[in-house]
């Protein structure tokens, strides 16, 4: 049934120790640092593919606040780790920390009351204020390098926090296989990804429009929005044609009544038809444009045609790019009118009415437009009042715009069909768990309208390593860019002078700049296999760890992370990154809805830990399957703390009848004398066929609903059942049967339970056996042929039905049974017949009579010996 300990020098035999009042506080503490000590969960390099299971590790943004979703999360990729572990795997475990990007640098900001400009000079002797200035305005304005130092200085404390939350939690990581994606190697992948790309083509800068955040005064990705409902209203108003008719708009965006570049209306629609190729005037500007015919266009909403600026959103991108439209841009990267009247606007009037918009935000320059339209009598009726979706940065607090940039991106297959093709083939490539998941996947994909966005206009991140050689009169040269070499890397085009110039050139003629920006943090953290793996510097060891065996993440970043390290893969490594990808759900509050540190509902894990022990909220993780939006329960948690104590109690107990390890069957099962102590292994050995199937199906709930469900069957029927033969009542070979049976039950179910409830487990292991549990075989099934697996709980069901006899008459359970009827089916009744010695000696009965019938077992005609009399004194 069990197999011997793994990786241990310790006797065969250990001694048995049972403490007096087995308790579950404490456990975490003691059992981390010795573990730790012993490297329980270490690597071993010298190893093949074949022996390995590699884990692609979700890196946590370790500069935001802890919350049960890492508890949840981490807690079903350890267990499904600790598996693998037992079952011989040379488990790959690391830890990241993803410590690259706006969460950070907004943290920094706030903690140390700083702001960056690039432009300031390094400062080698900084340090922050003591405490921050109250006001933003007022906060130390440091370098670029400065601002860095205090990021990585800030996310080294923070990591050490979550490292002591997951070292408590249990998770069976190998602390030496930890990375950050800020820190020097992270970097140099990072640069090095990006590099090959660019020279394979499948990078390049672009100066197109992009989706900006006015306040981070950033490029967002498509990955990166997130729609929110906003009010808003349309406001109606005419341009008119050559010969004075006027053409009715309707718009929520009149701020933008300037950059109108065409009118367009939906080729079919039979009222726009005749003004397809001629032009209009744009009201209040005075600018001639062309009624243009798109399919895009609704008839059925507002007034049929629609005017297009450059640009109020994505909409507008795509009829400004497939009509080819002029680029007519007055919103700058501030979110602010820019100040100059554009050169399209030529009239008087048209400029006199730009100069009471210019330099305003979006929202005053949209209260001027509206009381230029009154004042010219040109608004028709009030404002329709709407609620509509507006495309926000999920990190962001204003609606985004779209501007005109030069942006780096990587091709993904939104502009390249058979790009898209190959990328939806790797999601074939890769086993989901569940299965439905792998169509969040495709349908991203499906839907992607353009090139993966990868420059930020940050400070914290991985620099873009690139510069621009200047002409004589100073004019970047974005075509020919200069490439660092592959040994200098990670580098920094700010701080760094280009390769084969003085830092005196910089931004002189003949010259050189280095890029500004950095790369989106995603982009970093779409190699962390590569990272982490050893790609480009230990090729021996990336090849026994890729293609990965496991990448376990939430739904929710399907598109971000997990399609972005699927491109990167597929472009460097030619294959999908991983072979299986576990996809965990969100953890609900009461109401049902996501729990988030945006939306303040979260719970602090540090509490629930504290309240209930890492085993308990383990439980509760594990017993939710994969791809499940769980909610958050207490109760849960109480029933696996309730689960933890009985292992520690029925374990002693059977550890004190006198079961050792010596008792524990192999192959020789002549031992197993008594049909209900074969018919107890029979059993278990279902259990673990039955457990190890849904591992290896990556479902470890069900693995713990079975294990779990067996052990309360077996404490509360077969140690019951058995107690009168393990104190020896029926012989030494009785008792020997009973004690092989219950050891060999213990054994197997402290395996079985290890990787969900591994503090536990380990501490009634460290009792009777050597070494560690969760370096000993997972349990293998016995058959046991003439073994029967229903038995047991046939005779569970008679004893409870006598019990409950007592239980109405208000009797002790110790009260003696002088007879009972037990009627049953002929399978039944023979199942009793076998096991009739250990329940009547359970239930205290001189005589039980079985008879054969038909329908359920029914326990009729008890008769209970009377009640003791009081002694008289």
């Amino acid at each position: 049934m069990a197999e011997s300990t793994q990786g241990t020098d310790t006797p065969a035999t250990a001694p048995i120790n049972v403490p007096d009042k087995p308790a579950l506080e404490g456990l975490e503490a003691a059992l981390t640092q010795r573990w730790l000590d012993d490297g329980t969960y270490k690597f071993n390099p010298d190893t093949t593919r074949e022996q390995v299971y590699s884990i692609d590790t979700p890196p946590p943004t370790a500069s935001g606040s802890l919350h049960v979703g890492h508890m949840f999360s981490f807690t079903q990729t350890d267990v499904q780790a600790r598996y693998m572990r037992m079952t011989g795997k040379n488990v790959f475990y690391p830890m990241g920390w993803d410590d690259n990007g706006l969460p950070t640098e907004r943290r920094v900001q706030n903690y140390y009351g700083v702001r960056c400009d690039p432009a300031i000079p390094y400062n080698a002797d900084y340090r922050p204020p003591a405490q921050p200035a109250k006001n933003q305005r007022d906060f130390d304005v440091v370098s670029r390098q400065n601002f860095i130092e205090l990021c990585e200085e800030l996310a080294v404390e923070d990591e050490k926090v979550f490292e002591n939350l997951f070292q408590t939690l249990g998770l069976s990581v190998d602390w030496d296989l930890t990375y950050r994606t800020i820190d020097d190697t992270s970097r140099a992948v990072s640069q090095r990804a990006f590099l090959e790309n660019l020279n394979a083509g499948d990078a390049y800068m672009a100066e197109a429009p992009t989706l900006w955040d006015v306040t981070f005064r950033t490029a967002v990705a498509q990955a990166e929005l997130e729609d929110r409902e906003v009010a808003g209203a349309y406001y109606r108003y005419p341009f008119f044609t050559a010969d004075g008719e006027k053409i009715y708009i309707e718009t929520t965006r009149p701020e933008l009544l300037a950059a109108c570049a065409a009118l367009v209306a939906n080729p079919d629609d039979e009222r726009y038809q005749p003004l397809f190729g001629k032009t209009v005037t744009s009201p209040l500007f005075d600018v001639e444009l062309e009624v243009k015919a798109h399919p895009l266009a609704k008839a059925d909403k507002g007034s049929g045609i629609a005017m297009v600026c450059t640009f109020g959103d994505l909409t507008d991108v795509t009829w400004w790019r497939e009509l080819q439209l002029p680029t007519r841009a007055i919103m700058g990267r501030d979110g602010r009118i820019i100040a100059e009247t554009p050169e399209w606007i030529t009239t008087d009037a048209g400029k006199e009415a730009y100069a009471a918009i210019a330099g305003k935000t979006a929202f005053s320059a949209k209260e001027a437009v509206v009381e230029l339209l009154l004042a010219a009598d040109l608004l028709d009726g009030e404002p329709k009042k709407i609620t509509h979706p507006v495309n926000f940065f999920e990190k962001g607090d204003k609606p985004l715009e779209v501007v005109t940039s030069r942006q780096w991106y990587i091709r993904n297959g939104g502009r390249d069909e058979d790009r898209r093709e190959r990328l939806i083939a790797r999601g074939h490539e890769i086993e989901f768990h569940p299965s439905f998941m792998r169509s969040r996947y495709e349908n991203w994909i499906s839907g992607l309208n353009g090139d993966w966005l990868v420059s930020r206009q940050r400070f914290f991140g991985v620099p873009i390593p690139v510069w621009y050689p200047l002409d004589a009169q100073g004019n970047p040269d974005y075509a020919n860019p200069i490439l660092p070499s592959d040994e200098s890397l990670p580098v920094d085009p700010a701080a760094d002078a280009a390769p084969g110039f003085e830092e005196s050139q910089r931004e002189q003629p003949n010259g050189f700049i280095g890029d500004a920006d950095v790369l989106d943090t995603w982009a970093t953290s779409s190699l962390t296999p590569q990272i982490v793996g050893g790609w480009s510097r230990d090729e021996e060891l990336f090849g026994k760890v890729y293609p990965f065996d496991l990448r376990p993440q939430g739904h929710d970043i399907i598109r971000t992370w997990l399609f972005s390290s699927a491109v990167r893969a597929d472009a460097l490594q030619n294959s999908a990154p991983w072979k299986h990808a576990a996809i965990s759900g969100w953890i609900l509050d009461p109401d049902r809805k996501k729990m988030s540190k945006s939306k303040g509902n979260v719970v602090v894990p540090t509490d629930v830990l504290n309240e209930f022990g890492s085993d308990a909220v383990r439980y509760w993780a594990a017993s939710a399957k994969l791809g499940a939006d769980t909610a958050y329960e207490i109760a849960q948690m109480k029933i696996g703390r309730r689960l933890a104590i009985k292992l520690l109690n029925a374990s002693k107990f059977v550890l004190n009848l006198g079961a050792t390890e010596n008792s524990v069957v192999g192959a020789d099962l002549s031992v197993l004398s008594n049909p209900l102590d074969r018919a107890l292994l029979a059993q278990l050995a279902d259990v673990v066929a039955q457990s190890t199937k849904a591992f290896d199906n990556y479902d470890y709930a069900r693995a713990l609903q079975i294990t779990e469900s067996f052990f309360w069957q077996f404490t509360d029927d077969y140690v019951e059942l058995i107690k009168d033969r393990a104190y020896g009542a029926a012989g030494e070979t009785e008792q020997a049967s009973v004690l092989a049976a219950l050891a060999t039950t213990l054994d197997s179910l402290l395996r079985l339970f290890a990787p969900f409830l591994p503090f536990a487990t380990e501490e009634v292991w460290s009792w009777w056996r050597a070494g560690s549990v969760h370096r000993a075989a997972w349990p293998a099934a016995v058959e046991i042929v003439d073994g029967d697996t229903t038995m047991l709980g046939t005779v569970g069901i008679a004893l409870s039905g006598i019990r409950k006899a007592k239980s109405e008459a208000k009797v002790k359970q110790r009260t003696e049974v002088l007879s009972a009827t037990i009627t049953a089916t002929e399978s039944f009744v023979a199942q009793l017949e076998a096991g009739l010695g250990d329940l009547k000696a359970a239930a205290n009965a001189q005589e039980i009579s079985l008879v054969a019938g038909d329908g359920e077992l029914t326990v009729s005609d008890v008769v209970l010996a009377p009640a003791e009399e009081p002694a008289q004194a």
